[in-house]
């Protein structure tokens, strides 16, 4: 007999994390927790009011599928029960977990993809300041990949501190939507002067037309435009890259395949994730052999982890342990 949990936890994050749509101090997720046989999977999700998503919301979503999951239901079936999102991501992560648990295998064999290695996470950057962020680029200039988060008023000025603290460092940066047709060249400029690696969503899904007109003189990530593979054929000839998030496919199971569809239509791949624990993290692990860049770096912005998270030395995440997840 399987049975179902589900629980809302908090864990404060070091300082404030902030973008472009506002500033927050604590990383509220969602854990949905399966236990069968004397098994237990678990997944974490996070509730993003950009998706019109609340704590309270996703626990009502996972509720209402408890008693399909509890007669046995399986990741497959969870696919057609609940929408791409972050209540679906959390149990389709611990109905990996669970079946890695019940069948001795490890979720990356159940994946069907490569024993995973330590990898190389970027380090995000609040917005602030160009001054702010110039110093927290010099505290951060010895890890190799730095994101840095804008906000578009004022973004080359930020760009160009940011290169200069932190000279050595791979960038790339997050408007969050913050751009608009206007400011898109004169900031593409700036980051291309700074040598900036990739831009992630600088326009407002649903207003990016303009990419289409443009010479990307650098290479453009859709973030928010991207959800599913349905959204896959709205991107071609706009976008150079996609971030694929758990909580956006809705969990690993639709992440895999958006992987494997994006590769096959030319996109590269980045992995990312929102502010929360290693446990949200370890599953997106399994997508980084696939990756172009990674920024799996959640856990380095709160100012205390779960028990078993993630080992990250310096920027290097490792794989997760069974204890954790998987």
């Amino acid at each position: 007999m399987r049975s179902l949990t589900v629980a809302v936890e908090s864990f404060p994050i070091a300082g404030t994390f902030r973008i472009s749509r506002g500033a927050k101090s604590e990383a509220v997720v969602v854990v949905a927790t399966l236990d069968e046989a004397g098994c237990r999977g678990r997944g974490e999700c996070v509730p993003y009011a950009r998706y019109g998503e609340t704590v309270e919301s996703e626990v009502r979503r996972i509720e209402s599928v408890r008693p399909a999951l509890e007669q046995g239901a399986d990741r497959f079936a969870l696919q057609d029960l609940l929408p791409a999102g972050a209540a679906r991501n959390a149990l389709d992560c611990a109905l990996f977990d669970l079946a890695a648990k019940l069948s001795g295998l490890r979720a990356f064999e159940i994946a069907g993809v490569p024993v995973p290695a330590p990898v190389t996470t970027a380090f995000t950057l609040s917005v602030g300041s160009p001054a702010e962020m110039a110093t927290a680029a010099a505290a951060a200039g010895a890890r190799p990949l730095l994101k840095v988060k804008l906000a578009g008023e004022g973004d080359p000025a930020r760009i160009a501190a940011v290169r200069a603290a932190a000279p050595d460092a791979t960038l790339i940066v997050d408007a969050n939507e913050a751009w608009d047709r206007s400011t898109l060249e004169r900031n593409l400029a700036a980051c291309a002067a700074a040598g900036v690696r990739l831009v992630e969503q600088p326009l407002p899904a649903g207003a990016d037309s303009a990419l289409d007109e443009i010479d990307r003189i650098v290479p453009v990530c859709a973030d928010e435009s991207l959800h599913e593979r349905s959204n896959l054929g709205d991107l071609r000839g706009r976008y150079d890259a996609i971030n694929v998030k758990l909580d956006k496919a809705g969990g690993l199971t639709e992440a895999l395949a958006l992987v494997a569809e994006a590769q096959a239509q030319g996109f590269q791949i980045m992995v990312g994730c929102m502010v929360a624990t290693s446990l949200a993290m370890a599953p997106a692990l399994l997508l980084a052999s696939h990756a172009r860049f990674v920024d799996l770096d959640g856990p380095l912005l709160l100012a205390r982890d779960r028990p078993d998270g993630l080992v990250y030395e310096r920027s290097l995440v490792h794989p997760a342990s069974p204890s954790l997840w998987g």
